[in-house]
């Protein structure tokens, strides 16, 4: 009989403890759809452009009514997006993510007034993703060209959030830096052309190989060819 009632005992403590974890969950989410961008700009005016349309609505929805997220993950330019995240994070900003995400740790990750959920990543995940947007916004390396070109984690990752394993394949850099053909007649070096960096006699080589998205690039050649006169962009420390 006692190990019946033990048994119901922690059968009940396990269920209610799943419901309540849940409803916490929901709730967390519900606070976050609530908040208000006038928490922090009483008078929108004050930070928009002159020629700005008035806008009435309190909250993300006044953006996005007309600034549709990208959520196809196309390589393409977003000038909202790069704003958005620029004046919101470090180094420029001091926001959290939940600012304008509705994010619930391992469960889904959307824009406030947005349908569809970007991912489902973990308190860690998102740490993560914080890191490497401190370094797109204010570092020295290849993530802060993009940023600088308007180019956010879309760009690169596509329509999934970036994670720990990530890489970018030579076709993704492609479609906006290639067809290879084309690059490779941009950077032929005048004196000597067989120094070309992408037309190696190594064959096809991994564009990472020597460009480092969230950390510093460097010359794969001059591991060999240490003479050479070769430079790359991406290759500094990051600012302090």
């Amino acid at each position: 009989m006692k190990k019946i009632s033990l048994t119901l005992i922690l059968l009940f403590v396990s269920f209610t403890g799943s419901y309540f974890l849940v409803d916490d969950r929901k709730a967390e989410a519900a606070n976050q759809a609530k908040a208000s961008c006038q928490g922090c700009h009483a008078d929108f005016t004050k930070v928009l452009p002159k020629e700005h349309p008035p806008v009435t609505e309190n909250d993300l929805s006044a953006c996005t009514s007309c600034h549709t997220p990208e959520l196809a993950g196309k390589a393409v330019k977003n000038a909202f997006s790069r704003r958005m995240h620029l004046a919101h994070i470090l180094p420029s900003g001091k926001q959290d993510c939940t600012t304008c995400h509705i994010w619930v740790p391992g469960k889904s990750f959307g824009i406030k007034g947005v349908k569809g959920s970007l991912g489902t990543p973990s308190k860690e995940d998102v740490a993560m993703m914080q890191e490497i947007f401190a370094s797109w916004g204010a570092s020295n390396f290849t993530d802060n060209l993009h940023a600088k070109a308007n180019i956010g984690c879309t760009g690169c990752h596509g329509k999934t959030l970036p994670k720990a394993d990530d890489t970018v394949e030579n076709g993704r850099c492609l479609v906006c830096h290639g067809p290879m053909e084309k690059l490779a007649q941009k950077t032929e070096p005048k004196d000597f052309k067989d120094r070309n960096p992408h037309k190696s006699h190594l064959g096809d080589i991994a564009c990472k190989v020597c460009h480092g998205s969230h950390k510093a690039s460097k010359v794969y050649c001059l591991d060999c060819h240490k003479k050479f006169d070769m430079k790359i962009q991406g290759a500094g420390a990051t600012k302090q």
